[in-house]
């Protein structure tokens, strides 16, 4: 066999294997029953700022929100999404684009000081083929990421450990917003 053609398909055996994403834990949500097609991050939104805890609403501004995920990754996942119900970044006007970026640089000081995490993964997936779970209304993501965040009894378990609660994490959050705040 010709080296280069040996080369080619282990190059092709390995890229097959960097594409796979498993999050086998999400699967609940992303097949569970949907509030007669309202959109939760709109619901969120709509709601009474009574319930903003309820709902891990962590900050409004002008045009966007904060909010963890229900679903997380890692321990003190956070969303920024616009108001608006729109798919795509070009679909922002430059106001609601400007403060959805904006929160972002602050949010991720914010995730890293909180909870200690080592590193941050930030992005959008657009489009359902992109990898969103709900496509039809645009949200950047910031994970934090932890050594040994993903280790054998995720892999072989079908299980995470997650080793506070998201309200813990959300109580976290808002107080080194407050802090963050009074300087």
């Amino acid at each position: 066999m010709d080296i280069e053609k040996e080369l080619n398909e282990e190059l092709a055996k390995s890229l097959r294997k960097v594409g796979e994403v498993w999050a086998p834990w999400r699967s609940a949500y992303i097949s569970g029953p949907k509030k007669d097609g309202e959109c939760v991050f709109c619901a969120k939104v709509k709601a009474p700022l009574a319930s903003d805890r309820e709902n891990l609403l962590l900050e409004r501004g002008k045009k966007c929100f904060v909010c963890m995920n229900t679903y997380p990754y890692t321990p003190g996942h956070v969303l920024i999404l616009p108001f608006s119900h729109v798919e795509t970044l070009d679909e922002l006007d430059e106001e609601t684009y400007a403060e959805f970026f904006t929160l972002l640089k602050k949010w991720q000081a914010i995730v890293k000081k909180s909870v200690g995490a080592g590193g941050l993964n930030i992005g959008i997936n657009m489009g359902k083929i992109a990898g969103a779970g709900i496509a039809e209304h645009l949200h950047m993501h910031i994970v934090p990421r932890y050594f040994g965040d993903t280790n054998f009894i995720t892999t072989c378990a079908d299980t995470r450990v997650v080793s506070k609660s998201l309200f813990d994490i959300y109580d976290l959050y808002l107080s080194n917003i407050n802090s963050k705040e009074e300087k």
